[in-house]
C-alpha cells in the first residue's frame, strides 16, 4: 500500500484535524463554527477554506441559521464524511502495520 491510497481531501493536516474533531461527535450532532474554530485554534478564514473543500467533497454539511438576530453556522460530519474518515484511518493503520513488519 502507498500514500496514494490515503484520501487526499482528508490527508491535509488541517482537514484531518477538522474531520477527526467532527468524527468525535455522535452521529447527527453538530458544532457551531466559533466553537470548532476555538477547538482547532484556526483563523476563521483558514477554517472556512478547509470546510469548503470538505463540503465540496460531501464530507461535511454546514447549516446557516439565526440565533435571535445573530447569524449562526453549524458544522457536522456527513455520513459520507464519516465513512471516508473510517476508511482513511483503516488505511493509515494498515500502512503503519506494514511499516513495522
Amino acid at each position: 500500500m502507498s500514500e496514494v491510497d490515503l484520501d487526499p481531501v482528508i490527508h491535509s493536516a488541517s482537514r484531518l484535524r477538522v474531520v477527526a474533531t467532527l468524527a468525535a461527535l455522535d452521529r447527527g450532532d453538530r458544532v457551531s463554527f466559533p466553537r470548532l474554530q476555538k477547538l482547532l485554534d484556526m483563523t476563521a478564514g483558514n477554517l472556512s477554506t478547509h470546510l469548503r473543500r470538505l463540503e465540496d467533497a460531501g464530507y461535511v454539511t454546514q447549516t446557516k441559521t439565526h440565533v435571535g438576530r445573530t447569524p449562526a453556522t453549524y458544522v457536522e460530519l456527513s455520513p459520507a464524511g464519516r465513512l471516508a474518515f473510517e476508511r482513511y484511518t483503516q488505511t493509515l493503520t494498515e500502512l503503519l502495520k506494514g511499516a513495522q513488519e
